[in-house]
């Protein structure tokens, strides 16, 4: 269990930086991700994402705390990364976004979504 705490940590960590970059410095994180040049009225949106980030974020670090009672938490975590997984995997294999581009972070999606998923808490029965 205490390997699941600080994957948890560490996956809370990541989200909010995620989410921190996406709300103070939109364009920027784009440019470091090497994604083309946006619109100044797509930071909306992406502020709106960050705030998804940056909730996630904050309740990974709460779930580290007691992984068994968050459990659904986690696994909202898994279907989050399986959907990043998924939609890069479209997007490249479109040709939308090249494999240089989404690589990292379907590498990331994926051992993210892994691990929390092997690692998970059992589910708990009801008295």
């Amino acid at each position: 269990m205490q390997r699941l705490k600080y994957l948890l940590i560490i996956v809370g960590v990541i989200q909010l930086i995620l989410g921190g970059l996406y709300l103070l410095v939109p364009h920027q994180m784009l440019s470091w991700m090497g994604q083309s040049p946006i619109a100044d009225d797509i930071a909306y949106p992406l502020g709106m994402l960050a705030a998804r980030f940056l909730v996630y974020g904050a309740l990974m670090v709460l779930a580290a705390r007691d992984p068994g009672r968050y459990r659904l938490l986690i696994l909202g975590m898994v279907v989050i990364q399986m959907l990043d997984l998924a939609v890069g995997g479209f997007y490249t294999l479109n040709g939308t976004v090249s494999l240089s581009l989404s690589a990292f972070p379907m590498f990331n999606a994926l051992w993210i979504a892994t691990l929390l998923w092997w690692w998970r808490p059992a589910l708990q029965k009801a008295d």
